[in-house]
């Protein structure tokens, strides 16, 4: 009995304490507000109530502390997720611009080749494959027969030769290297002018050499190689590199160079394929530099220059046939301006007159006996009026 006493007079106190609280709590509300207004409005009554108001207050500012901080929590993970997203995002477009500027670099220095080898008709193509077991020896480009590649084209770079063309297939073709030793390339030394033979060694994968050169002949470092055009497989003056070394064959009688490529190998990502080639057009001519005070007459120049290029562009005159009892006459010059002068026809030549022999009157009071007549001569011109007349 008295443990249930107990318990019921505890509840009864815990109900109590829970009414002040409320009644207090709205008190200080509504007093707050100014919709309440109680008549204890003494220093007592305001000492009474402030323990309540602090307590009220720090209460609410650690509810809204708590709530503020789990808020910022549940943000905070999200927000994170967001920015890792974004980091990561935007670390695959930075690699992506970084890859597109190093390819626009090199598709700009090819084109740059093929608009100043004029003389060549290229094909671009990209690097995708290189044989594992010949890693400098052999690559594999994604143009083929489809494209007007075919076996034993030249491959270049905007820096210089790289090798010939040994199989094509449809859509992609394999590519042998300078750089092989079963390759050769016909070669010259650009200053002298010396010929060689560019060929790989399996001593060192990286450096070609040019062999059979004779021993007196001139060949220096520094001097640049490039290719001579024998053989019909690459063109004359691709630059193949530069010498590095010049050294004796164990032979005496020849010496080699040693060959600084001028493609970098290793970073070989686009070529271009030579698929016809031409002689070079001459350079176009320059009118050379004039001695200031000497100048011509820029206007009368100019005038001349467009003569003689509508002249060179105007067809030639065919001559006009001439009739049979007219001479033939000169051909009219062509001018730009002025018509040509026609000649005016030659009058027809009158043949000369016979010579008129004249005869003497008869006189009737004293008649001439008949005298034999004389044997015809020559035409004798007439003679004056009254000259041998006989009386």
């Amino acid at each position: 009995m008295s443990k249930v006493k107990r318990e019921g007079e505890s509840g009864r106190m815990t109900w109590l304490l829970v009414f002040v609280t409320v009644s207090v709590f709205c008190v200080v509300f509504f007093a707050a507000r100014g919709r309440f207004s109680t008549p204890f409005s003494s220093p007592a009554v305001i000492t009474l109530l402030a323990p309540f108001q602090r307590a009220a207050s720090w209460a609410g500012d650690q509810v809204r502390g708590m709530t503020t901080n789990v808020w910022d929590i549940l943000t905070v993970h999200q927000q994170n997720q967001m920015l890792r997203n974004e980091v990561e995002q935007l670390r695959m477009q930075n690699v992506k611009a970084d890859e597109f500027a190093a390819e626009n670099i090199r598709l700009r220095e090819l084109l740059g080749y093929k608009q100043s080898a004029t003389q060549f008709d290229l094909v671009a193509a990209h690097v995708i494959g290189r044989e594992t077991a010949t890693w400098t020896r052999m690559i594999v480009i994604d143009r083929g027969t489809q494209h007007g590649v075919q076996k034993n084209m030249a491959v270049v770079t905007a820096r210089g030769l790289v090798g010939t063309v040994t199989d094509a297939g449809p859509i992609s073709s394999k590519v042998q290297l300078i750089l092989d030793p079963r390759a050769a390339a016909g070669a010259l030394v650009q200053r002298s002018r010396v010929a060689g033979v560019v060929k790989g060694t399996p001593d060192d994968a990286m450096h070609p050499r040019l062999i059979n050169v004779p021993r007196g002949q001139d060949m220096a470092e520094g001097d640049i190689i490039v290719t001579s055009g024998f053989g019909g497989i690459y063109p004359k003056g691709i630059m193949i590199g530069k010498v590095s070394a010049v050294k004796n064959d164990s032979g005496g009688l020849l010496h080699y160079a040693i060959i600084e490529p001028a493609t970098d190998f290793q970073r070989l990502e686009d070529v271009a394929v030579i698929v016809a080639s031409r002689e070079a057009p001459p350079e176009p001519w320059q009118p050379p530099v004039q001695t200031p005070g000497t100048e011509t007459d820029p206007k009368a120049a100019l005038a001349a220059q467009e003569a003689a290029q509508r002249a060179a562009q105007q067809p030639p005159v065919q001559p006009q046939p001439t009739p049979a009892n007219q001479p033939p006459t000169a051909p009219q010059p062509v001018q730009t301006q002025t018509p040509p002068v026609q000649p005016e026809p030659a009058a027809p030549v009158q043949p000369m007159p016979e010579p008129v022999q004249e005869t003497v009157p008869e006189v009737p009071a004293a008649p001439v006996p008949e005298q034999p007549q004389p044997a015809p001569q020559a035409p004798v011109r007439p003679a004056p009026p009254g000259a041998g007349v006989k009386r």
